[in-house]
């Protein structure tokens, strides 16, 4: 892990500080002071054609230091933020916005493009997990949000890597989902927007049914995939703080 800023920390104690791995670009946040010692770890994945440093994420890593003394990460996923684009991906980002000035739901095409970016994902967070325990710090327990593209990313590595204690999903339902669904045993809070453009509901609710989580909740709120209220975010980073507290 190869640090490629100078720690920059804000008024409030917030430490942010930008990486690379194997390519890979990545923000690191954590208070100011002290390294990581075992504090709990937010894995922060992004949505389609946003970035690792998108306002709303980095408002949700810095509430987790700031409120709760958490370190957060994010990266930015194959074919986003400042990684190199292929054709296809410039028909990804296309197509998004298309199908959802359409109103219309994700292609099959979409899809697949999604789910060969999550092979590719997966490994990555697995590698930053690991680069960050060589540090010698002590990784305390790991959480993970993300919606969309975040979770069609999040679920396979909750999945397989058993560093995640809990994780929050949503915005999310295709059938090529199920199998990793099923493998995911931690707790999961779950959010389904009901009149989502590009997320039939009948596919989001299949999906959060698919998961093998004894421990599961579901959070259904009228409007479409860009309208997830406020007090959803707020009781997310809530149901992350209660799980990674518990195991600390």
């Amino acid at each position: 892990m190869h640090f490629t800023s100078e720690p920059e920390t804000s008024a409030d104690g917030v430490t942010q500080r930008r990486f690379t791995l194997d390519g890979v670009p990545g923000v690191l946040w954590q208070p100011d002071g002290p390294p990581l010692d075992g504090r709990p770890l937010v894995l922060l994945g992004h949505g389609g054609g946003q970035h690792k440093l998108g306002p709303g994420l980095v408002d949700r890593a810095r509430r987790c230091v700031r409120r709760h003394g958490y370190a957060a990460v994010a990266l930015d996923a194959p074919g986003h933020g400042e990684r190199p684009r292929t054709a296809q991906d410039e028909r990804f980002a296309t197509e998004i916005g298309q199908l959802l000035a359409a109103g219309r739901p994700i292609s099959a095409w979409v899809a697949r493009h999604t789910a060969a970016l999550a092979e590719r994902a997966v490994p990555e967070w697995v590698a930053v997990l690991d680069a960050l325990a060589e540090r010698g710090e002590g990784l305390g327990p790991v959480g993970y949000w993300g919606l969309s593209l975040g979770s069609v990313i999040g679920i396979p590595l909750a999945a397989a890597e058993p560093r995640v204690a809990a994780a929050v999903f949503g915005l999310t339902g295709h059938a090529s989902q199920t199998e990793a669904a099923g493998l995911v045993g931690v707790p999961v809070e779950f959010l389904l927007q009901w009149d989502d453009e590009l997320v039939p509901r009948e596919g989001a609710l299949a999906l959060f049914g698919a998961l093998g989580s004894r421990e599961k909740t579901l959070h259904a709120n009228p409007g479409g995939h860009l309208d997830v209220p406020e007090l959803e975010l707020a009781s997310s980073e809530g149901f992350l703080a209660r799980h990674l507290d518990a195991v600390r």
